[in-house]
């Protein structure tokens, strides 16, 4: 029987190189337009054989009505097709209007997750990468915090403290990324206890302390957030900023806009406005 949780999809053909990364991580599946001969002996390998690998027809096109049926009720929206490139990109609201072209890139990477991602949603990008997703949420706000605690956990794994763990011989990555995931929370007694740390560490770590912790993420910087629908209050950007976010994409069209913009402007944040509402469902 086969798996359909995680699944790596690319937009343009697998190579080896990519084929050797997913190998060594944990996913049931790819998704691809292409793939060398060499990436598929190398996938083709993995799960004893069970991994499931599919090519797309880049040239499909879905239907423009997308149709859900709940408990015999239908449920229409248009299909989002929207195009997300620097384009979208030019209307800067803020009193700071400088977005450097890596600050674009990360604009671009954070709406385009938001385009497959449920909403409501957030995204915080930095250098490329997707650093925290908040999505599926009751409200734009908890979609920040939810996000923003996701980027504060990826930026606290790369504490001094943390970088400096030693790890008992032979740990498997998974438990080790896992112990880190803890140690750098308000758990972190449950891997630095007597009895339990030794599972984990060959000496037992310092605690990373709370001040430690707010310290070091105050530094972050440079961060960038996008949203699938307008920031409907000035508390979305006091959130993110406590993040490290320095650009933020968002539709606008709020009857509050004034006040998002005002409080981007107190935190010197670069603000574009993308006129592009990805909420949907």
């Amino acid at each position: 029987m086969s798996s359909y949780g995680d699944w790596a999809a690319l937009s343009e053909t697998c190579d080896a190189d990519v084929a050797r990364y997913l190998k060594r991580e944990v996913s049931d599946g790819i998704i691809a337009p292409g793939y060398t001969e060499e990436a598929l002996q190398i996938l083709g390998a993995k799960k004893g054989g069970r991994y499931n690998v599919v090519q797309v027809d880049p040239s499909y096109r879905p239907a423009p009505t997308e149709v859900k049926d709940v408990f015999g009720i239908s449920f229409e929206q248009g299909h989002n097709d929207f195009r997300i490139d620097r384009e979208v990109l030019g209307n800067v609201v803020t009193r700071n209007r400088d977005v450097p072209e890596t600050a674009q890139i990360d604009m671009i990477v954070s709406l385009i997750t938001l385009k497959y991602t449920q909403s409501n949603s957030v995204c915080y990008v930095k250098d490329g990468q997707a650093i925290g997703v908040g999505a599926g949420q009751q409200s734009r706000i908890h979609c920040t915090r939810l996000a923003g605690g996701k980027a504060d956990t990826w930026y606290l794994r790369q504490h001094p403290k943390v970088l400096g763990l030693r790890f008992v011989e032979g740990i498997r990555r998974a438990n080790r990324d896992n112990a880190i995931d803890v140690y750098v929370s308000d758990e972190h007694d449950d891997v630095l206890a007597e009895g339990e740390w030794q599972k984990w560490f060959a000496e037992r770590p310092e605690v990373l302390t709370r001040e430690e912790k707010a310290a070091w993420i105050a530094t972050q910087t440079g961060v960038t957030l996008g949203s699938d629908a307008f920031f409907p209050f000035g508390d979305n950007v006091e959130r993110a900023h406590k993040s490290g976010v320095s650009y933020i994409a968002e539709p606008g069209g709020s009857i509050r806009d004034d006040n998002v913009i005002e409080t981007a402007d107190k935190y010197g944040i670069a603000m574009c406005f993308t006129g592009m509402r990805l909420f949907h469902h």
